[in-house]
């Protein structure tokens, strides 16, 4: 059964966040707040819980667009290839904030993710995920967890999200309410960005 973790944003204890990163080191699944929904996560350097996330997903693991939750654009350099100033300046507006942006990936893209050619990255304005972050050391992989109505998209109640999700992953961290709209999702591998999804991020950036 997981446990119930309740962390505040204002403040977030060192010594609860270290209970959680040690058990996503130990290859534990965690669901955690966002500046937007609550999201499904692991370690990204961690492949048997990677499995774990894609099945919960009902993914095939190579083919799953999970994004990469940063803790500030200096994790960029290591999974994503040398990008230009206006892209640079786009992101810098931007972030922290409730947007993902996908970029072209390098070659150091760990080996699971090795053959796409592009990633997500998500650098959420939220400090208790980047709080878990720094301490973990690199990213998590981020994915929204969906609600079963058909009116609510995404649940936002943490003691909600655990009833449904305690057998299933490791950890579930209580951020307090989260929200109900999904990031902004924006392709700039191109020449010019691209809107794939209008989520809570402004267009104006």
């Amino acid at each position: 059964m997981a446990e119930f973790i309740k962390i505040y944003e204002e403040n977030p204890n060192p010594k609860d966040v270290k209970k959680v990163v040690d058990i996503i080191r130990n290859g534990g699944l965690v669901i955690y707040p966002s500046d937007t929904v609550y999201a499904l996560g692991c370690d990204i350097m961690n492949n048997r819980a990677l499995e774990r996330v894609a099945q919960l997903k009902g993914v095939k693991l190579e083919k799953a667009n999970f994004s990469f939750v940063c803790e500030d654009l200096s994790n960029l350099s290591d999974y994503v290839k040398q990008i230009d100033s206006p892209t640079f300046k786009i992101l810098k507006r931007a972030l922290p904030g409730p947007y993902t942006f996908i970029l072209p990936g390098n070659n150091n893209l760990p080996t699971v993710f090795k053959k796409k050619k592009e990633v997500g990255i998500r650098v959420p304005a939220n400090s208790i995920v980047q709080a878990i972050v720094h301490a973990l050391g690199n990213p998590i992989i981020s994915t929204s967890i969906k609600d079963d109505d058909e009116v609510i998209e995404y649940t936002t109640d943490p003691e909600l999200i655990f009833e449904k999700w305690e057998h299933l992953v490791d950890v579930v961290v209580d951020g307090g309410y989260g929200g109900n709209i999904a990031s902004t999702v924006i392709d700039l591998t191109g020449d010019q960005p691209v809107l794939i999804r209008e989520g809570k991020g402004s267009l104006e950036i």
